[in-house]
């Protein structure tokens, strides 16, 4: 296990009881480099959306425990926010949430002269992903290993 995954898993370990005591969802951690700098980041749901008072209580109480329990060894800024609209997939329930809705994918490599791809979730498993991609009902499975990044499509 890497180090990043070392501080997502105990990140999410001390996320998860105040998860279940404020009803929230907890969809991601992330411990990322960007621009010379460090990012633990956490993403967080309920119905009806979270608010910016939601990620303060989350961020208060993460801040304290992450200083009590002093696992990262690198500088960091701390964020706790919501997932956004065009969030990504990448836990088994947000798949199973996601079957029916549109999804964009984005590939690796090139797929009958796309890297890009719009349609409806119609199935997944461990190794593919199938969707939807015309009005007819036309499908296009595409392999997990593939997959760049997926996400919910957002339509204007």
């Amino acid at each position: 296990m890497s180090r990043r995954e070392e501080y997502e898993k105990k990140t999410e370990e001390l996320l998860m009881p105040i998860m279940e005591e404020h009803g929230f969802e907890l969809v991601d951690t992330e411990f990322v480099k960007e621009g010379g700098s460090y990012y633990l980041r956490a993403y967080i749901d309920k119905p009806g959306g979270i608010t910016i008072d939601d990620c303060e209580v989350v961020s208060r109480r993460l801040s304290d425990l992450l200083d009590e329990k002093d696992f990262i060894q690198e500088a960091y800024v701390l964020e706790v926010s919501s997932p956004g609209l065009g969030r990504p997939l990448k836990k088994e329930k947000d798949f199973a949430r996601s079957i029916g809705k549109d999804v964009e994918i984005h590939t690796f490599r090139v797929i009958n002269g796309e890297k890009e791809f719009t349609g409806a979730l119609q199935s997944y498993d461990k190794d593919t992903v199938t969707i939807a991609v015309s009005a007819n009902e036309d499908t296009l499975v595409i392999e997990r290993a593939n997959i760049a990044l997926i996400r919910l499509a957002i339509d204007f």
